[in-house]
């Protein structure tokens, strides 16, 4: 007998009838058998042999044949195995592909998916001393004056357009001086980027960072976000992010909450229905996304409350839709005039609302049309609609691609300028007013407490301002119940009115009264011409 193996306890007989036998074959050597197993048919005996690790036999004997001559033919094929596997040649085994495809869960699939796609933050702030005494000192002892070391922090994000936009939180950015973005990619090699933040929304941390590329035309890996209403409770749930640049995080929960209402953060954030999960989200991971099994975004996390261990939170993506809205625009953020509001949560996104008059009206675009391509390019989100337009400059045309109807059709949009078109000029046209913002400074001089609004410093004669009551020094705090600060929002309210139509505005009247100010409260309506 081989010195290795021990003989088999099983006698193997031929049968009409199928059936399984184990045995236990004990091996000395490193190479070890788990289980023989024989199934009997009426001509062949199939057998197969386990390895331990990651190796086993497949052996089809002639059922004729008498059992010690196969296990003479076991012995010799566990002979030459073991060889082979001392000498590395049986390398072609499948078992570890097996063990393989039984890891791949589909949270280790959507990680791979979406780990790429987040980022690390890191930021520098100068410290900045100011007063008398610090000012003498750096004018008469320059030489010897040193600057205080800049103030660094660390956090995640997460890259949601090919062109480098990151969703961040505002508190990771808020005062940054320099931001810095490192790639990891699935190979684990490390890029770092310079980075700065476009946009941010204090009322629900949401920032928008754009990443410096290095080479023209470069593209990045982005993520894409799940349906609104595309939550479970109860759900698997992965929070990702890249603290400290020390590479991907990962920790895995469930969704504990759909709509959890916090109390008190320290923050003045406007989010009624923040996502709660038992999901681990420290500092270093705020920011990153919280994503579902399918490797999609429902929710940006948030390292909120210190003392409530195993309890994270995340801002849900309806909400960062929401700012996003607002926010990942051109008129926002370039003062670029499009006119076309998108949805953010349809695939293909379709226009919600059109601004009358506006470039994207004059070209043709209506509410329900889908947006499928922009210059060529394919449109599959409102990230990707937004980001092509974003950064696209004054007076520049865009190819768009769009069905209606089942229908579709081409049309040029030309970007202009919002100054050009919405501008204290307009305002004056339409009330027969000039209005000035109300700064800082103007509030000083009035004894005013708020620079919401506007004050009134001129008034044409027989104008409609002059009909409806209006003289200079009024503050106005609100246009048919909204708030603007600044007369690009107030021009672009009156632009798309008819002569005829009226506004509401509500006024506040100061007057002095020596010592003091009395302040009066009122409501006007202006027709418009």
């Amino acid at each position: 007998m081989h010195p290795t193996l021990l003989k088999a306890k099983t006698v193997i007989k031929p049968n009409r009838t199928k059936r399984k036998v184990m045995a236990h074959i004990p091996i000395k050597s490193d190479l070890s058998v788990k289980s023989f197993e024989a199934i009997v048919d009426k001509l062949f005996v199939f057998y197969k042999v386990k390895m331990n690790k990651t190796k086993s036999l497949n052996v089809l004997i002639h059922a004729r044949m008498k059992i010690h001559k196969i296990t003479i033919f076991l012995i010799l094929i566990i002979s030459f195995s073991s060889s082979s596997l001392i000498n590395g040649d049986s390398s072609s085994n499948t078992s570890p592909i097996k063990n393989d495809e039984q890891r791949l869960s589909n949270t280790v699939l959507a990680v791979s998916d979406v780990m790429p796609s987040v980022v690390n933050i890191a930021t520098k702030t100068r410290v900045q001393r100011v007063g008398y005494l610090y000012d003498w000192w750096r004018d008469n002892w320059t030489p010897y004056a040193q600057d205080l070391p800049p103030q660094e922090s660390a956090g995640s994000g997460v890259i949601i357009s090919q062109m480098g936009h990151v969703l961040t939180n505002v508190h990771v950015v808020r005062d940054a001086d320099e931001i810095w973005v490192k790639i990891t990619d699935k190979d684990g090699d490390q890029q770092l980027y310079q980075a700065e933040a476009i946009a941010g929304s204090l009322t629900t941390d949401i920032a928008i960072l754009k990443i410096i590329p290095k080479k023209e035309g470069e593209l990045f890996p982005a993520a894409f976000f799940a349906k609104e209403g595309d939550l479970l409770l109860g759900e698997t749930v992965i929070a990702l992010g890249n603290p400290f640049g020390l590479g991907g995080s990962v920790s895995k929960g469930i969704l504990s909450s759909k709509s959890r209402r916090i109390a008190d953060i320290g923050e003045k954030l406007e989010i009624p229905d923040w996502l709660q999960t038992d999901a681990s989200i420290n500092p270093g991971n705020s920011g990153g996304p919280l994503i579902n099994l399918n490797g999609d975004i429902i929710g940006i996390n948030v390292a909120v409350l210190k003392e409530g261990q195993g309890i994270g939170f995340a801002i849900p993506i309806k909400r960062v839709n929401q700012s996003l809205s607002r926010l990942f625009t051109p008129e926002f953020l370039d003062d670029n005039w499009f006119g076309a509001a998108i949805s953010t949560d349809e695939r293909p996104p379709k226009i919600i609302k059109i601004e009358s008059g506006s470039p994207a009206d004059k070209a043709g675009l209506k509410k329900g049309d889908e947006l499928i391509a922009l210059n060529g390019i394919r449109t599959k989100t409102f990230i990707d609609i937004s980001s092509n337009l974003v950064g696209l400059g004054e007076n520049r045309d865009i190819m768009i691609e769009f069905t209606r109807n089942m229908q579709s059709k081409k049309v040029k949009v030309r970007l202009i300028p919002e100054k050009a078109i919405f501008n204290s000029g307009l305002i004056r046209q339409k009330t027969g007013a000039i209005f000035k913002p109300l700064t800082s400074e103007l509030a000083d001089a009035l004894n005013y407490d708020s620079t919401n609004g506007f004050v009134i410093s001129q008034i044409d004669k027989d104008s409609p301002a002059q009909k409806a009551g209006l003289i200079p020094g009024l503050i106005i705090t609100s246009i048919n119940g909204e708030k603007f600060n600044n007369i690009v929002d107030f021009a672009r309210l009156l632009y798309a009115k008819e002569t005829g139509d009226e506004i509401n505005l509500e006024i506040v009247q100061l007057r002095q009264r020596g010592l003091f100010v009395r302040r009066s409260t009122g409501k006007l309506s202006l027709k418009l011409l």
